[in-house]
């Protein structure tokens, strides 16, 4: 019987951390990209110099190490709190403390006009909202990459399996 209630706790604690949590802010659940996904999003970034980036809904980090692997400042967004630790122990296992930071708020109370890169893996419905604020954001020259979910009226810059690229001189603010 306390092994049942044990489990349906349990049950209960991830649907509200990795689920109800998660939409109720208009994001996504925690979905990992791929490791393919991740390195192509790192790819297409096309990464100059003393770049910073912004994961947004940054899960476990992954995205967030690999573009701080790539040399530039990486930074995370990230509501949930077992992962913003897991991020912060991923990084430091990395050996990224200082090049690497996740960031417990939400991505639509930060302000995303610092970032020359945005990463995004999120749903459909987010994205028309994200796309707002975004445009009113997002500085000249900037690129907004999105894993699988485009941005309603955006056009893409570029699209390689599954990862498109947004720049910020092809959308106007809204």
């Amino acid at each position: 019987m306390w092994v049942l209630i044990i489990l349906l706790l349990l049950l209960l604690t991830y649907l509200i951390l990795f689920w109800i949590i998660p939409f109720s802010l208009n994001g996504a659940i925690y979905d990992p990209s791929r490791k393919k996904d991740v390195e192509k999003m790192v790819e297409v970034a096309e990464i100059k110099g003393n770049e910073v980036s912004a994961d947004l809904g940054s899960g476990d980090g992954r995205v967030v190490i690999a573009f701080a692997k790539k040399g530039i400042q990486a930074h995370g967004f990230e509501i949930n709190p077992l992962l913003v630790l897991l991020s912060k122990i991923n990084i430091r296992r990395e050996g990224l403390k200082g090049k690497a930071f996740i960031h417990w708020k939400s991505f639509w109370k930060a302000d995303l006009s610092r970032y020359d890169i945005i990463t995004v893996f999120q749903v459909d419905f987010a994205m028309n909202k994200l796309e707002k604020k975004i445009s009113k954001e997002l500085k000249p020259g900037a690129k907004v990459i999105s894993n699988q979910w485009t941005f309603p009226k955006w056009k893409h810059s570029k699209y390689e399996k599954g990862i498109y690229v947004y720049e910020s001189e092809n959308y106007p603010a809204s």
